[in-house]
């Protein structure tokens, strides 16, 4: 969407057949966005196909560790400015990102930790909103920080401020609302398990997309559906 619609002639090329510079911030969006959709698209078949258990749960940990690693290269990379306010923006995105990666690898051994899965969410979750502000505070007029203002450049819009005292401010305020967020976060993210912890307890547990068979001690073979409801069952005699 970023490459067709956002440019004039709705394509992102030069005549030439070149990438044109105003353009390069586009391409690694979309490239962050094609690299989930393939992590996405696989590990749902991963979920769905017989014969990939083996390995399902390490694959597709490692291919949202690729997408996270690819997120934090090219957010690191970026060819956006680097300086003043959008900087500290970027600079606590790749925290998060960062944070991401980490829990997504550690899932690979720790299949079975809550923590690491719980982290990663809340981090997850927390990119979300951090790209949210971002878009407010950066490219929103009226958000300016206090001396601040945006500038048209190589085809973008940037904020620049008018003093030295006016940029350290800018970044200050970045820091500040990073802090905020990460305490609505924290309460969010506690209040939410407390509450689903009351409601229903340690019951869950995850079902594939795939009805997968298993093998009772008897030899028999049900779908997994058949024994959550005999399970359930048993419960409540």
């Amino acid at each position: 969407m970023e490459l067709f619609i956002l440019p004039i002639h709705h394509q992102p090329f030069d005549p030439d057949g070149t990438i044109p510079s105003n353009h390069l911030h586009n391409f690694e969006h979309s490239s962050m966005a094609l690299t989930f959709l393939v992590y996405a698209t696989f590990a749902i078949v991963l979920d769905m196909k017989k014969g990939t258990k083996i390995l399902q749960h390490e694959l597709t940990h490692l291919l949202g560790g690729i997408a996270s690693a690819q997120q934090l290269l090219l957010i690191h990379l970026h060819s956006a400015d680097h300086m003043g306010p959008e900087g500290q923006y970027h600079l606590l995105l790749q925290l998060l990102v960062l944070i991401c990666l980490v829990t997504t690898l550690m899932g690979i051994g720790l299949p079975k930790s809550f923590l690491v899965s719980f982290v990663r969410s809340v981090s997850i979750i927390f990119q979300g909103v951090w790209l949210m502000v971002m878009g407010f505070m950066l490219w929103t007029p009226g958000y300016e920080a206090k001396g601040c203002f945006l500038h048209h450049k190589e085809g973008q819009y940037v904020m620049r401020c008018s003093d030295e005292e006016s940029l350290h401010r800018a970044i200050s305020l970045v820091n500040i609302q990073f802090s905020w967020l990460l305490i609505l976060m924290t309460v969010f993210a506690m209040s939410l398990y407390l509450i689903m912890g009351t409601k229903y307890g340690e019951k869950v547990e995850y079902v594939p997309l795939r009805k997968e068979e298993h093998c009772h001690e008897d030899g028999s073979n049900n779908d997994i559906e058949s024994q959550y409801q005999k399970e359930s069952m048993q419960e409540q005699t």
